[in-house]
């Protein structure tokens, strides 16, 4: 079988794909990253920060029943804003290994993850939706999405700004 070449051989490998898998055949088999307690452990860790940031942000800025959710709104933008800056600033530093992996999983999927919340957005949305304000559940809900992706790609290119400046400074 020939060796998958890698298109970004500037960037790291993703340690999931399966071009990564496969250089690492002839290692002894790892614990699928799911299983391992530590992995789990950094998750919940920033699980609970990110649930507890929001929860916080939702009662000092309650939103009015049949109004706009701009808490969620802001909390779910500037979640995706700081995860792409985060997944960006990581992969742009090397492979998904020693202190880059808990970072990922703590900061990204943890803290971020559980700070924005789309489920909630799905409930405001048909809330507004069932209490006859269906522009406004359509604002909120098309504007949360593309709010999110502007968010992520504007994350991604401060990311890459990060990247670069750190190269500068190192003479790469």
């Amino acid at each position: 079988m020939a060796e998958p070449t890698d298109s970004h051989p500037r960037l790291p490998l993703d340690s999931d794909a399966p071009s990564a898998v496969a250089a690492t055949t002839d290692a002894a088999p790892r614990r699928a990253l799911h299983l391992r307690p530590a992995a789990v452990t950094a998750v919940a860790v920033g699980g609970l920060v990110g649930t507890t940031a929001r929860y916080r942000l939702e009662e000092l800025f309650p939103t009015a029943p049949g109004a706009w959710p701009v808490t969620t709104f802001v909390i779910n933008v500037v979640g995706a804003l700081l995860l792409g800056v985060l997944l960006e600033a990581l992969t742009r530093l090397g492979p998904d290994t020693s202190w880059r992996r808990p970072a990922r999983l703590g900061a990204g999927t943890g803290a971020l993850g559980s700070f924005t919340t789309y489920s909630t957005l799905a409930v405001d949305t048909d809330l507004l939706l069932h209490g006859g304000h269906a522009v406004s559940a359509l604002s909120y809900a098309v504007g949360t999405v593309l709010a999110g992706l502007v968010a992520t790609a504007t994350g991604i290119a401060v990311g890459i700004a990060l990247g670069a400046a750190r190269d500068r400074r190192s003479g790469r």
